[in-house]
């Protein structure tokens, strides 16, 4: 007993100092993921170049029906966790090829069919293909890829409607890969680390991480997964300096091998929620939100989009702060600028009462020699007093040129602290209002695109409830126009006119014209107009 203390002692000895080590490096880590994001674009292209000669390859073999069909096996696999459309229009094409195969490869494409489809949000396809395989009839050979792939669908399944019947089934299913999995394998070891993390044994679950990590140490697929869990592990400790470090891992990870079904950069952004950081969890968010879209993960899609709205409201209030301060700060200038014009007039006013002075003791002198030296030297004055206005105009126009120079040194200061991450001094200075403009068109922007992916065929819906001559269509370029977004704002749920005006900043009359003018374009009953709009996509899973 006392033998097994000591060993215990020592994994978890080296297994924390690990992590402690691991942990010195932090701002490196957060150097290279603000490097690799700005730079995701490489990683991308490395992507699709290798996708583009897998093409090639099968497009030289197609005369081997067994190679062709291991080749464009080879593309799915590729597209699987990139573009899922794509992936799914593979394995259709290998499930094609497969009709005169053996009935094992038959069964691995349909299992690999069936998580493509539970990942995109087509899970009635994905139950469909699924009730066709047995467990008893498979051979033992391919149980545990069923097993993993029936565990997925239930949490696909969940993730998407939040109940946790479908957890407990994704887990039970867990169980049964378990049993079917070699002990020894990394299969089995990534399986039962998660399940003892669910089961809430923290610690034992980080030294089975931490023990995978060592192990997997050029495999950057399962570092990503292994730095997330150990993100989530920390997350439920309120170790929000670890819990931070393996997202961020996780997340590099992921952009690295162009994982865009990840949840790494989600959580990434929720973290520096917590950590009232709203302009990183804004900008993690977003590219949470478009690898969701750019993969079509729907489960992802439906996740980004619950987190949004709260990350974006505390991001605006934020620039809705800076922009009060500037406005401050714009007053103090004007004022000091007033003040600065006032001693301008004070001291041009002594200017011409030195020069009255001097004309009134020149009228004394009674010598033409005299009037005319006194004329010749009034003249001078009056030159030098010109002179003296020149300078102080220039000085004043030197001073404004310095402000606008001013200006903009604060506003490169700005940039230059914010690649830096100088927070604290950020918040003493403020940004141009132009960039709330761009923001607030962004936002429309992303809101069109997520609204559109939720339900693509709104717009071609929408105009069915019209007459056919009261057609409302987005000009080129656009996603929806005005009339389009209120009553996508309808169909989301959101039916008050003053959420609406506030959200789109019209005024509340401007909204409540536009639902009216569009209502009595409707072919049926007006009255029922905006209650069929609320019906639009939605899914009858009776």
């Amino acid at each position: 007993m006392t033998k097994r203390l000591a060993v215990l002692f020592l994994l978890y000895f080296f297994v924390f100092t690990g992590i402690a080590q691991d942990l010195s490096d932090s701002t490196s880590v957060y150097r290279k993921l603000e490097y690799v994001m700005e730079n995701q674009e490489l990683y991308v292209k490395k992507k699709e170049d290798q996708i583009a000669r897998l093409k090639k390859e099968a497009v030289m073999i197609q005369h081997d029906k067994n190679l062709y069909l291991n080749k464009n096996y080879e593309i799915f696999k590729s597209y699987k966790k990139f573009q899922s459309d794509s992936a799914l229009h593979y394995i259709m094409l290998c499930r094609k090829l497969a009709l005169n195969k053996s009935d094992s490869l038959a069964v691995v494409i349909n299992l690999d069919l069936a998580w493509i489809y539970s990942s995109i949000g087509r899970y009635i396809e994905a139950a469909q293909v699924l009730a066709q395989l047995q467990s008893q009839t498979l051979p033992q050979a391919l149980l545990p890829k069923y097993y993993e792939i029936y565990s997925a669908f239930y949490s696909h399944y969940g993730q998407s409607n939040n109940h946790d019947k479908y957890y407990q089934a994704s887990e039970r299913y867990r169980d049964s890969l378990l049993m079917v999995l070699n002990p020894t394998s990394s299969e089995y070891k990534s399986t039962i680390a998660i399940k003892t993390l669910f089961q809430g044994k923290r610690d034992e679950a980080k030294a089975l991480f931490k023990s995978m990590w060592v192990d997997h140490e050029e495999n950057l697929e399962q570092r990503a997964l292994i730095a997330y869990f150990m993100g989530l592990i920390y997350k439920q400790e309120k170790n929000i300096v670890a819990q931070r470090y393996y997202f961020a891992r996780s997340a590099i990870a992921d952009i690295e091998i162009a994982n865009r079904d990840n949840a790494s950069l989600q959580d990434l952004a929720l973290t520096y929620y917590e950590l009232r950081d709203f302009d990183h969890a804004f900008k993690f968010i977003e590219k949470a939100i478009d690898d969701a879209m750019g993969c079509n993960v729907r489960y992802r899609i439906v996740e980004g989009t619950s987190f949004y709205p709260i990350i974006n409201a505390a991001y605006q209030k934020k620039i809705n702060t800076q922009n009060k301060q500037l406005q401050m700060m714009l007053f103090v200038i004007s004022f000091l600028s007033v003040i600065l014009i006032i001693g301008l007039i004070f001291i041009f006013r002594q200017v011409q009462r030195l020069r009255q002075t001097r004309e009134e003791l020149s009228v004394t002198n009674t010598n033409l020699r005299k009037l005319n030296d006194e004329i010749n030297h009034k003249n001078s004055q009056l030159s030098e007093s010109n002179h003296i206005k020149e300078e102080y105009i220039a000085q004043f126009f030197d001073l404004c040129s310095n402000y606008i120079d001013k200006m903009e040194d604060i506003r490169k200061a700005l940039l230059k602290k914010a690649s830096a991450q100088h927070w604290d001094a950020i918040k003493d200075q403020l940004k141009s209002t132009q960039m709330v403009e761009r923001e607030v068109q962004q936002l429309y922007i992303n809101f069109d695109r997520i609204f559109l992916n939720l339900y693509p065929s709104f717009v071609l819906d929408f105009n069915k409830l019209l007459a056919p001559e009261e057609q409302i269509l987005p000009k080129k370029g656009e996603f929806l126009n005005t009339e389009l977004r209120i009553f996508a704002l309808i169909r989301l749920g959101i039916t008050d006119s003053v959420k609406i005006a506030s959200f789109l900043r019209y005024s509340l009359r401007t909204v409540y014209n536009y639902r009216t003018k569009v209502r009595n374009k409707a072919i049926g009953n007006r009255d029922d107009f905006e209650d069929f709009v609320r019906q639009i996509g939605v899914i009858d899973r009776s």
